[in-house]
């Protein structure tokens, strides 16, 4: 049954891959085997994440790239392929802005969506290529739960994850047929650096950690189950899917 959870001889791309969630997705991902490419948005931002995967006996580099610039993303994906197949890539860089919805600039609602939605296509659409080729790959994308709610004065943030949620249900659909499983994971409310405000109001955190069943919020360790599952053999059937790793947020 272990195998059936082994990354060996995969190679996997983690975008947002310097702290946080895509830390420690990286960091399960070597653990089960893989061979990591950890990027960020510094040619400096993912050393302690390699340095942690090599420090215990797994494999990783690490490339940059500012995925709110589409030229950039581009080369990132070419910088990628020519260190050889890419067999699972997780997108889970991401960017958000807090302001009112009648307030909100202009020009950082295109960066949240260059970001969260722009890069993750693209990255899907030139490694996925490569794995319709090979008929072989795992794509996971990085949801949220605004991906069924509205949220409160992020609006960029919470139309990007409904776009996520979407291009992942799209793309299952034309790959499947390719042996390529398309899903993502929707985390709730974790401890990161996103959610520094709202883990600082004290009102707003007591009300959220209320509500999960859990009677906790995440920590990034507790998406390595579920991105493991999801870049593995044990999920070969699994496509267009929304994983929600909440603590039970949704079922309250």
């Amino acid at each position: 049954m272990t195998s059936l959870f082994s990354l060996a001889g995969q190679t996997a791309l983690v975008t947002g891959a310097s702290r946080g969630l895509g830390q420690a997705i990286a960091v399960a991902l070597a653990a089960a085997g893989a061979n990591v490419i950890c990027t960020s948005s510094t040619q400096e931002g993912s050393r302690d994440t390699v340095a942690k995967i090599t420090a215990a006996g797994g494999n990783a580099s690490g490339l940059a790239a500012d995925l709110s610039n589409e030229a950039a993303v581009e080369q990132l994906a070419q910088q990628a392929l020519a260190l050889g197949p890419i067999g699972i890539l997780v997108n889970c860089g991401g960017t958000i802005f807090r302001a009112p919805a009648h307030e909100f600039p202009m020009q950082e609602w295109h960066k949240v969506m260059a970001v969260n939605v722009d890069a993750a296509f693209l990255l899907s659409q030139r490694l996925g290529t490569e794995m319709i080729k090979r008929q072989q790959g795992k794509i996971i994308n990085i949801a949220s739960m605004l991906s069924y709610s509205g949220g409160i004065t992020v609006p960029a943030y919470t139309a990007s994850k409904h776009a996520i949620a979407g291009v992942t249900k799209a793309l299952a659909n034309e790959w499947a047929q390719h042996n390529i499983q398309v899903n993502a994971i929707a985390p709730g409310y974790f401890k990161t650096d996103n959610t520094a405000a709202l883990q600082a109001d004290t009102a707003r955190n007591a009300a959220i950690t209320a509500r999960i069943p859990a009677a906790r919020w995440g920590e990034p360790e507790d998406l390595a189950g579920a991105a493991v599952f999801l870049a593995s053999g044990a999920s070969n059937y699994v496509n267009g899917h929304i994983l929600a790793v909440d603590g039970g947020w949704l079922a309250r």
